[in-house]
């Protein structure tokens, strides 16, 4: 059993690092991409549309049922005790920092994670990457890159489209369950925002764009030979995916808490 424990723990660790250094290789491919990528720009503006677009509808749902929920509870548990004030503090810090980006980037990896994982290891399986590096071209500028630019940037602009309906539309619930009006919200809730608050959640949904993208596309390239590899590598990108979210956005909030 000792065993098997340290060799999980030598595996995962090994497999960190591993993730690291391709991240760090899709940044540099990233910036190749840009300046010379133009036969791949429609690999972008599909995921972007994929990603971005067509989630919109669902994030925006999200975000009004749970900056609903904070007000309901701000107006009746913390009301009954006399901190009806600290609802906006804690409607910023839920639907800006904390739960918001976590939540997209749950929407974000389930949605797209499995797509792109499950296409590139279909690309795998039919000998196409290696077609492409036969012909001199490297997959992960021409495939993995502009996936990665397109994921971080549509989990960037979702966060902040989440934000932006999870802290303004919560307030025409707030004129039929109390006497606030809506300058008087607005003032309360700008109040209760700060910089700081805005940086992390802007920093966390960077950070789980590059993690998402990055594990898809890793795991898709890492897919078998046979068939039954593809699903497997959906299935790793997604839970892959999910496990370091977590544990970067605990990073990030023990930081931010310490410092």
């Amino acid at each position: 059993m000792v065993k098997q424990l340290g060799k999980s723990i030598r595996t995962n660790i090994s497999d960190f690092f591993y993730f690291v250094g391709y991240l760090g290789k899709l940044i540099i491919s990233s910036f190749i991409f840009m300046f010379r990528g133009k036969a791949s720009r429609k690999i972008l503006i599909m995921q972007l549309l994929f990603t971005y677009v067509e989630a919109l509808p669902i994030c925006g749902v999200l975000a009004v049922g749970i900056g609903t929920s904070v007000i309901l509870l701000g107006n009746t548990f913390l009301a009954s005790i006399g901190q009806a004030k600290l609802t906006y503090d804690l409607l910023v810090l839920i639907v800006m920092r904390e739960l918001g980006p976590l939540l997209i980037a749950f929407v974000v990896t389930a949605r797209s994670a499995t797509a792109i994982a499950t296409e590139l290891g279909t690309m795998v399986v039919g000998h196409e990457i290696e077609a492409y590096i036969a012909t001199g071209v490297d997959p992960i500028t021409h495939l993995a890159a502009p996936r990665f630019l397109a994921v971080t940037l549509s989990l960037f602009f979702l966060n902040i489209y989440f934000s932006i309906f999870g802290l303004m539309l919560p307030s025409i619930v707030v004129q039929f369950i109390s006497t606030t009006d809506i300058p008087e919200y607005f003032n309360s809730l700008f109040k209760a925002m700060t910089v700081e608050t805005i940086l992390i959640s802007l920093g966390k949904s960077l950070i789980f764009g590059m993690i998402i993208s990055g594990a898809a596309t890793l795991y898709g390239f890492n897919a078998g030979y046979a068939t039954t590899e593809i699903p497997m590598a959906g299935l790793r990108a997604v839970s892959k995916a999910f496990v370091w979210c977590i544990i970067a956005d605990a990073f990030i909030t023990v930081l931010s808490y310490v410092f």
